[in-house]
């Protein structure tokens, strides 16, 4: 391959990735039209139109797509083996890129990684909020942190926290009013304050188990919010019954803020595990941050 056509595959991968020339443009030091230019060019040799342009958006074709997802991890590959090269140096250095829960950046990695951080100034860390479950490797990320139930089979995973429960808790100012449910049915005539993922886009739909019976409940209240500071405000507010970690209510439920009900409904779940590909090569920084995250036990 020549270096021309390595130049222009990685213009493309940049424009495909931003989503805009300008971005890219930017990310290259070149101009929009010579970028533009090298863009139609790969298009020519190919004999495929590789992106969809409008006035206001840029999109990869199918074609653009399948390009994407097959060349863009061997650059990334590449990418991991010079920054490997670091090992070479006194101190590991470059950045780590995570995608995570709200409640595990905030329960998990961040306890780890401000204990960790002052000791390896070099390494960087970027935390990308985003409740689905995403593809690491088409967004370009190093790992992902999600509870272990949920990851696939040809990922490697880390456990970094313990088990974990959910729990579903109200106000006392709320139950003055209505009777405390006693099995998962009986929140169908309660006020409850719902979670809608991002990824999804639908109501996340509570779930509970006992003695080995599953039970799935599609919960209805005035309030449906994407993060856990609302879902908890919300619920301290009286304003209905949450759905939510267990570690995250404990204070309130120990200060009588927060009353837990159906808590027999509620067993452990496997707790939070990073997870990354078996096949990529990783970084001295990447192997420190991992073995900083990994769960010892209490």
């Amino acid at each position: 391959m020549s270096r021309n056509n390595v130049n222009d595959l990685l213009a493309f991968l940049a424009v495909a990735q931003e989503r805009s020339f300008t971005k890219a443009a930017a990310k290259f030091g070149v101009s929009q039209s010579a970028l533009s230019h090298t863009i139609r060019g790969l298009e020519e040799r190919l004999g495929l139109q590789l992106l969809n342009r409008t006035t206001r958006s840029v999109s990869a074709t199918e074609a653009g797509e399948h390009l994407l997802r097959s060349v863009g991890p061997l650059f990334d590959e590449i990418d991991a083996a010079l920054t490997s090269l670091t090992e070479l140096r006194e101190k590991p250095a470059g950045t780590i890129r995570i995608t995570a829960g709200e409640h595990a950046a905030n329960a998990v990695l961040w306890p780890a990684l401000e204990k960790f951080l002052p000791d390896y100034p070099d390494i960087k860390v970027e935390i990308i909020v985003d409740y689905g479950l995403t593809d690491i490797v088409a967004e370009r990320y190093d790992a992902g942190v999600r509870p272990g139930e949920n990851i696939a089979k040809d990922m490697v995973a880390v456990r970094i926290g313990p088990d974990m429960r959910v729990a579903v808790v109200g106000a006392p100012s709320y139950f003055e009013k209505r009777p405390r449910p006693k099995k998962p049915q009986d929140l169908i005539a309660h006020t409850c304050i719902n979670l809608r993922l991002p990824t999804h886009g639908s109501i996340y739909v509570w779930e509970f188990e006992k003695a080995g019976r599953e039970l799935k409940v599609r919960t209805e209240g005035q309030l449906v919010f994407n993060n856990l500071a609302l879902r908890l405000n919300a619920a301290l507010g009286g304003l209905g019954l949450a759905y939510m970690p267990e570690a995250e209510i404990k204070p309130y439920v120990a200060k009588g803020r927060l009353i837990r009900v159906l808590a027999d409904w509620c067993p452990p779940f496997s707790g939070y595990h990073l997870y990354y590909p078996s096949h990529r090569q990783h970084s001295p920084a990447f192997a420190l941050v991992v073995n900083a995250l990994r769960y010892r036990g209490t």
